[in-house]
């Protein structure tokens, strides 16, 4: 049997009910608002109503705005593993938003509060800024056009790599030691170890020599230090 699908009114009630719970009096279909909650001479709340998450309900919560600060949106409650990534998703996006979340289980009219409407403060990451600003530092030039696909950029990380694969197919098997004394790469030995690109093997103890997969790479890849990176390349080749 094919399940009811939810309607806008059926939220209604159990928003209402929670509203003057907590001393408003609330009226439904004023103006352009779903929903609109008085309680003595503070801010009216408004309430958006709709039967799931979508751009034109955030669209209209900040609309709402312009009225007041007091700006809820709320969607029916789901089940599963989708709604509650969807529920933090949103919540996360609300937040930033300034506006509120609610949520109504339909089966019993259970409101749910998941965000407040509030002024965002984003939290800045001084970790998330360090890491950043570093690999911008020790990036070569610009290999990457803004926007491409994660899968295959040139890392500062794949650019050491190709340095030390460079240094390989010059001198043959090396020591760990030469390579990061050839190539300026101080960390050429953890590099080559780790292997994780599959460019290179451990022929004796400390030393390494480039796999047909490196030389492969240093083929289609290109020299990281020659001034002419892949993006620049591409254009011309265009």
């Amino acid at each position: 049997m094919r399940a009811i699908k939810p309607k806008e009114t059926d939220l209604y009630p159990p928003v209402k009910a929670l509203l003057e719970g907590q001393g408003y009096v609330v009226k439904g279909e004023i103006g352009a608002a779903d929903i609109v909650a008085v309680r003595e001479d503070e801010d009216p709340v408004v309430v958006e109503l709709k039967t799931g998450f979508s751009l034109s309900l955030f669209h209209q919560g900040i609309e709402r705005q312009a009225l007041t600060d007091a700006v809820y949106i709320a969607v029916p409650r789901g089940t599963g593993r989708a709604f509650q990534k969807a529920i933090a998703a949103n919540t996360s996006l609300c937040r930033r938003l300034g506006l509120g979340l609610m949520t109504v289980r339909l089966k019993d009219g259970l409101v749910e509060v998941h965000a407040d409407p509030a002024p965002y403060k984003p939290r800045k990451s001084a970790i998330k800024k360090a890491r950043l600003l570093k690999e911008f530092a020790k990036r070569t030039g610009d290999p990457n056009s803004g926007g491409s696909t994660r899968q295959g950029l040139m890392t500062a990380y794949r650019q050491d790599a190709l340095r030390c694969a460079r240094a390989l197919s010059e001198l043959g098997p090396t020591k760990a030691a030469q390579v990061a004394k050839a190539t300026g790469v101080d960390r050429a030995r953890a590099l080559m170890a780790d292997n994780h690109y599959g460019w290179f093997e451990r022929v004796a103890t400390g030393i390494y020599a480039l796999c047909p997969k490196g030389f492969e790479a240093l083929a289609l890849l290109g020299d990281p230090d020659s001034g002419a990176d892949r993006k620049q390349q591409s254009e011309a080749n265009g």
